[in-house]
């Protein structure tokens, strides 16, 4: 099996490459989607976040109000690191379990893990291969405002809230660029995919009787 940690800071085009590991035949394991699985309606977790942060980011139904629990911890580190210390164990867990599963069904399968918060939470050297889709912070604040409606303070604050460019370039094994349209992201996907494949086929070869 080989592991792989796919990040990239916000609005970077991560999640395009994330989709076309995942149509080449990777397991993908989505970070975001088991953060929103440790704090689903009736979870512990859930529980936790609202006695560290009071039941004001709720939704009348109970569940949880993303965008004003984003509003607390974007605007402060320590509500944000309390937040990442009740999230990120869960995460870690339910992670290993998709992988284990992932392991058991084939034992040689590309495992990606899209980790958003990768260099934050000290997970590079968990991997054998750091890949990071890398767009200048500048090209990002624009896109969180042309396609998300952020206001550009808020777009800015939420990308100093994360790792810096220069950070997660000093992990990364390969940086694919994402600040062109979706298709050159995927193509430098496939460019990865395929050598990657010819380096597994030739340590095969090598380790063959």
């Amino acid at each position: 099996m080989q592991r792989i940690g796919l990040t990239g800071g916000i609005a970077a085009g991560k999640s395009v490459a994330a989709e076309r590991f995942a149509a080449r035949g990777a397991v993908l394991i989505d970070y975001d989607q088991l953060s929103r699985d440790a704090v689903a309606s009736g979870s512990a977790g859930l529980a936790s976040v609202v006695e560290a942060f009071g039941e004001g980011i709720l939704l009348p139904d109970g569940t949880l109000d993303r965008p004003a629990l984003g509003a607390v911890v974007f605007a402060d580190a320590g509500a944000r690191e309390r937040l990442n210390g009740i999230v990120h164990p869960v995460v870690r867990r339910l992670a290993a379990e998709r992988e284990a599963a992932a392991a058991t069904a084939d034992p040689g399968a590309v495992v990606v893990h899209d980790v958003p918060l990768l260099v934050e939470t000290g997970r590079a050297d968990a991997f054998h291969l750091v890949v990071l889709v890398h767009t200048p912070a500048v090209l990002r604040v624009e896109r969180l405002v042309r396609t998300r409606g952020l206001e550009r303070a808020e777009a800015e604050r939420r990308i100093a809230a994360q790792a810096s460019d220069d950070e997660r370039l000093a992990v990364a094994d390969v940086v694919l660029d994402g600040s062109g349209a979706p298709e050159d992201l995927q193509r430098q996907v496939d460019e990865l995919w395929d050598r990657l494949a010819a380096e597994r086929h030739d340590e095969q070869e090598v380790d063959a009787p």
